[in-house]
């Protein structure tokens, strides 16, 4: 749920701007002022960049200058010319979808934004924007040099990766309880919460006490470091989806079906007991957020570590996978990469498409829905420009309840099927749609294989 408010303060607070969202409660601290980031590599259904914390602040890779002052004497201690104070609310009382607004008073440390969603939801936040002037950055570079012999640094020549700089954060201002329901629609997804949640409500809710001081977003900058000078690079990278044009007659199926392969070959060759290990463990993870956090960590340890690393759980689901990869071959880092693109994706989808996607899986129809998403992705789903017809062929399945699950699961990514082959998407509904087909693809690739 953390993940679901700090992207709603950010889609309110800057639709298309750069300000990414804190995807977890636990790495908050990781995405304060000066701390330095890596990214992940590009996934083509990422609708904002995705950063790794490195666990180090940019004064620890900086030589002592002359006259020995700390880079904290860059960040205020309140207020000031660096800090701001706003609040969040965002409130419904009825599930449903409604219209959001924004205004702004006169006074700029007044911000008041209100919506609904989906969802019924109701929590109101106050936050504090903080930052380090670039100009303050810019004279720093000037009397402070990197330390090129810190291991960090040595680690980033290596991997060649590029290094971020966090120089503003959104803050909360004070402890926050937020809470949501979801009312399941119909006596369908009823029955799904029930199997895989042991539920026998239909309603289902959520709540999470963010802390005070909890990092909900935050803007990053790149660092260019050339011997022991570095400097910004300004330019900002857009979404790939935004820049990239192909106009083939596929659409960009055939762009999402390269990287998903190229991410996910290794699955294809992997042995009958790490099959069924693999397809234990993303099964598990789809059910239970806490194991999914997990399972994250533990392969980001995998592709972090230069040594071998030991990998321990508590979860009998994980175990058989995470024992298998203890060492740092090249083969265990290539399934690690692979776990962790299918991650990606997963994380992109609603919980409630994992749950539709988990059915599936029983009902052995993923085959056909891959084939049905991939239809989708050969029209123009970016700028949903009107409907569009489908092959009817893929909409016909042996029973009426797998074609219900199938049509709420494609919908929820935001494209709309009628019975005739007509559909519609609402917005761009590309990036969900291309990790819908990503995860897909791998749970029909390990369901078939072993």
């Amino acid at each position: 749920m953390f993940k679901q408010v700090t992207q709603s303060v950010v889609h309110q607070m800057d639709p298309k701007g750069d300000l990414v969202p804190v995807h977890g409660i636990f790495s908050h601290e990781h995405f304060r002022p000066l701390c330095l980031l890596t990214r992940k590599r590009e996934a083509i259904f990422f609708t904002s960049p995705r950063y790794k914390p490195s666990r180090y602040r940019l004064d620890d890779v900086l030589l002592s200058g002359e006259d020995n002052k700390s880079t904290e004497s860059l960040f205020p201690n309140g207020g000031g010319e660096a800090s701001s104070k706003f609040t969040v609310m965002i409130t419904s009382n009825t599930i449903g979808r409604g219209d959001g607004s924004l205004s702004v008073s006169v006074d700029p440390a007044s911000i008041d934004v209100k919506g609904a969603a989906s969802l019924s939801r109701g929590w109101s936040i106050k936050l504090d924007k903080k930052y380090i002037p670039l100009p303050k950055l810019e004279a720093l570079k000037t009397v402070r040099k990197i330390n090129v012999n810190h291991s960090f640094i040595q680690q980033l020549k290596k991997t060649r990766e590029n290094l971020y700089l966090v120089h503003e954060i959104i803050e909360t201002l004070e402890e926050t309880s937020c809470e949501e329901s979801t009312m399941a629609q119909g006596s369908f997804m009823a029955q799904i919460y029930t199997k895989f949640h042991a539920k026998g409500t239909r309603e289902d809710k959520q709540s999470i006490t963010i802390p005070k001081g909890c990092t909900l977003a935050f803007r990053a900058i790149q660092l260019d470091i050339r011997d022991a000078l570095w400097d910004f690079n300004h330019f900002k990278l857009r979404q790939m989806t935004e820049t990239i044009s192909y106009g083939s007659s596929r659409g960009r199926l055939g762009e999402v079906e390269k990287e998903v392969k190229e991410n996910c070959q290794i699955l294809s060759n992997l042995s009958s007991k790490l099959f069924v290990a693999v397809l234990k463990a993303i099964k598990a993870v789809m059910r239970d957020r806490n194991l999914f956090q997990e399972l994250t960590q533990k392969m980001e340890a995998v592709l972090d570590e230069t040594g071998s690393c030991e990998l321990k759980t508590e979860s009998p689901d994980l175990k058989d996978l995470l024992s298998s990869l203890q060492d740092s071959s090249p083969l265990v880092l290539k399934l690690a990469e692979a776990i962790t693109y299918t991650l990606d994706a997963l994380d992109e989808l609603k919980e409630d498409q994992l749950l539709l996607l988990l059915e599936s899986l029983e009902e052995k129809i993923v085959s056909q829905q891959l084939k049905l998403v991939g239809n989708i992705l050969e029209h123009d789903i970016e700028r949903g420009k009107g409907p569009f017809s489908m092959d009817t062929t893929l909409l016909s399945f042996s029973r009426e309840e797998q074609q219900k699950l199938t049509f709420a699961m494609v919908e929820m990514s935001g494209v709309k099927l009628q019975k005739d082959g007509s559909a519609v998407c609402t917005g761009n509904a590309f990036p969900a749609t291309a990790a819908l087909y990503t995860s897909l693809y791998v749970l029909n690739l390990l369901s078939n294989s072993g």
